[in-house]
């Protein structure tokens, strides 16, 4: 048997990284399944020497813990907490480490709309790590800049999905003092092909949506007129988001035209997304959830509001559970939470409120298969309703059975 990353199933390969950028021959590269990368190993240059396996979360995944406490809150800032997805926890968090003379890394979109993974030295770095990202964020080499901090003695904040926080205390291999990471609380890691498919086809200059906004002699190169994505816009309240996209051109108010904006449950991206269509094959069997990823805190959105009575908390401007996992996350956030209105929460109501902490995805093999035989052969939008479309004697069904209780 090899000994390296080949030995490692389509189907467990998280695409975290760790493997390629460990690789001391750099013999590691991409290739690309259904819009996401794995690695490919160039067994002429490798040496078997193991270090990519050492890195594998889905080799050697870390054991399944429970936090020490948790928390639903939500920044008393609100303006940061408007431009955050749920309770604006992260912020406080990146400024806390920024302060200090620290390097905060995050998600963010590229110049193509792609997100990445990158370093932040200022708050207005960290500006744009702010607001949910509903695609696979590709870490770069930031596991070996994140190591060159830390081995400078530089404070370090690294934030990403569980996957991505497991994958870096892999390829570490330590534990640092001076390193903090935080997860969120994932639903799955989306396609980047299909997530560029779908801004490729909706700002089309084919596409009715451009036609009627951009004006005669606008470049066709959707990268150069979009100012702004955002999959989580409060404009109608944080449970009612919209998915919002808005151009650098000017419209006759002086004001950025919006190219698009759809409530989350009418955009076909979003709902392709929330019905697992195309999340990544890990993700129906993630290695990191339970808080195994040794994250110091986790954060997320803390939907049980209603459920666990706590109403009292929602301005519908954004809550998040906190969980604090580790003493280093508990000083931490000791040091922070004058800045939130926070609440004690048992961990099973934590749970309760976002399921997602221990639960995979779940993968509806007959859906996920009919929308790869559709998506090639009409428009993703369309693909994605033809999928999920209900006819109505299976409403009626589906009505009955709620009435019965059959379902819940």
């Amino acid at each position: 048997m090899k000994n390296n990353i080949e030995v490692i199933s389509f189907e467990k390969c998280t695409g975290c990284n760790a493997c390629i950028q460990i690789c001391p021959k750099q013999c590691i590269s991409h290739n690309t399944i259904d819009g996401f990368w794995y690695p490919i190993v160039d067994n002429k240059k490798c040496i078997e020497c193991g270090r990519c396996l050492k890195a594998c979360l889905a080799f050697n995944k870390f054991n399944n813990r429970t936090p020490l406490k948790c928390y639903a809150g939500y920044n008393k800032n609100e303006k940061i907490r408007l431009k955050s997805s749920s309770g604006g926890i992260f912020f406080e968090l990146a400024k806390l480490t920024i302060n200090n003379g620290g390097i905060v890394f995050g998600a963010v979109f590229d110049k193509n709309w792609n997100v990445t993974h990158v370093s932040a030295k200022s708050i207005d770095e960290v500006q744009q790590m702010l607001g949910s990202k509903y695609v696979q964020s590709n870490t770069l080499d930031t596991y070996k800049e994140c190591k060159t901090y830390l081995n400078e003695g530089k404070e370090v904040l690294y934030s990403g999905t569980p996957c991505q926080i497991g994958g870096l205390h892999k390829f570490l291999g330590k534990n640092y003092n001076n390193l903090f990471t935080v997860d969120l609380i994932c639903h799955g890691a989306p396609s980047p092909g299909v997530w560029q498919r779908y801004l490729k086809e909706t700002f089309s200059p084919k596409t009715m949506i451009f036609q009627a906004k951009m004006p005669k002699n606008t470049s066709p190169d959707i990268s150069s007129f979009i100012r702004s994505i955002k999959f989580r816009d409060k404009t109608y309240g944080w449970e009612k988001f919209s998915f919002v996209v808005n151009s650098k051109l000017i419209s006759k108010r002086g004001s950025n035209m919006i190219l698009l904006s759809h409530i989350y449950s009418k955009n076909p991206y979003m709902k392709g997304f929330l019905n697992d269509l195309f999340l990544r094959e890990s993700c129906y069997n993630c290695p990191s959830r339970k808080l195994s990823s040794q994250s110091d805190i986790t954060i997320g959105d803390f939907w049980g509001v209603h459920k666990l009575n706590m109403d009292d908390m929602n301005d519908h401007k954004g809550l998040s559970i906190i969980t604090i996992n580790t003493t280093k996350g508990n000083v931490i956030f000791k040091e922070i939470s004058s800045n939130f209105v926070i609440r004690e929460l048992s961990y099973a109501q934590a749970v309760e409120s976002n399921s997602n902490l221990i639960q995979i995805a779940n993968k509806n093999t007959k859906k996920v298969n009919k929308f790869k035989k559709f998506e090639h052969k009409m428009l993703l939008s369309q693909a994605i309703e033809k999928t999920l479309h209900i006819n109505i004697i299976k409403k009626i069904i589906i009505k009955i059975k709620y009435k019965l209780r059959i379902i819940k």
